[in-house]
């Protein structure tokens, strides 16, 4: 008996052998949806996947135009380093490339050690420039003139460690005054040349001026390496100042005046026209050192001729 017999055997047994024979309708129409269940929990998220290679940098875009060039800056003045010149045009501030006109414009902003350059060309005097400040240093360079105009002493020492270099100084006359006059201490006149216009006559009879003149009491003045010539006197040495003055040149000339003072002389020779004499030691002035003995100052200095008078 195969299973389709078996069932309809079991079919028969459960309903006393009667088979009932059931058909089936049409489908009945589709029930309401029954409300949704809740939802699950959410699952565990996955792993991130590896990042991918970068691509190709693109093509740079094209260079934007270059903007207008700004106006230069402007170089300031140095006030321990500044510059003058007589045909610089008016309005400087002192720096290279603008100078002042006047060294007494550079004297109102200088600062103590500083140096005043004073660039080539021709410099009128006619009022005495009075330098003041500590350590400061006038500095001439090739070609530069100072020309007194006028009967003034046209530079003044009136501080300490103050240098005078590099100046070419005469007049357009002979005045009755020196062209430097010291005061302050440990002051230094340097490598200048410094003369007067031409004196008719003997020397005995020219105006008097001279070189340089210390105040008296000054110490410590170095003068070395300048040229004094055509002047009455190369300087006149005033009581109680002491100092150096080595290396020079004097020609034409009555030669250093020595009143009192105490300096070293070394070094100096003497060109022509010769001096009247070449230093003069007058009544006051000390025996023994640094003038005696008279032979060995005379060797020190060119064969000298010292005419003394103590």
């Amino acid at each position: 008996m195969n299973n389709y017999e078996k069932a309809i055997q079991k079919i028969k047994s459960a309903n006393n052998n009667q088979i009932y024979c059931y058909c089936l309708g049409p489908t009945g129409p589709t029930g309401p949806t029954g409300a949704t269940g809740p939802t699950g929990a959410t699952g565990a998220t996955g792993t991130t996947g590896s990042i991918g290679p970068t691509g190709p940098t693109g093509a740079t875009g094209p260079t934007g135009q270059t903007g207008p060039t700004g106006p230069s800056g402007s170089i300031e003045a140095n006030p321990y380093n500044l510059y003058v010149q007589s045909t610089a045009a008016p309005g400087g501030d002192g720096s290279q490339l603008a100078p002042f006109q006047t060294i007494e414009q550079a004297l109102a902003i200088a600062k103590p050690n500083g140096t005043i350059n004073v660039l080539s060309g021709t410099y009128p005097i006619t009022q005495q420039i009075v330098l003041n400040i500590p350590g400061i240093t006038i500095k001439g360079m090739a070609g530069t003139e100072i020309l007194l105009q006028a009967p003034v002493v046209p530079l003044l020492t009136n501080s300490d460690n103050i240098t005078i270099e590099g100046l070419t100084m005469t007049s357009d006359n002979p005045y009755p005054v020196e062209f430097i006059q010291i005061g302050g201490n440990n002051n230094q006149i340097l490598n200048n040349d410094i003369y007067g216009p031409d004196q008719s006559g003997d020397s005995s009879t020219w105006v008097v001026n001279r070189g340089f003149v210390t105040q008296g009491g000054v110490t410590n003045l170095l003068v070395r390496n300048n040229i004094f010539h055509t002047l009455r006197q190369p300087a006149y040495l005033n009581p109680n100042s002491t100092g150096t003055i080595m290396d020079n040149v004097v020609y034409n000339t009555r030669g250093f005046v020595v009143d009192q003072a105490m300096f070293v002389f070394s070094g100096n020779s003497w060109g022509i026209p010769e001096n009247a004499v070449d230093i003069a030691l007058l009544s006051g002035t000390i025996t023994g050192a640094p003038y005696d003995p008279l032979s060995a100052l005379e060797a020190s200095n060119s064969d000298a001729t010292i005419s003394d008078q103590r």
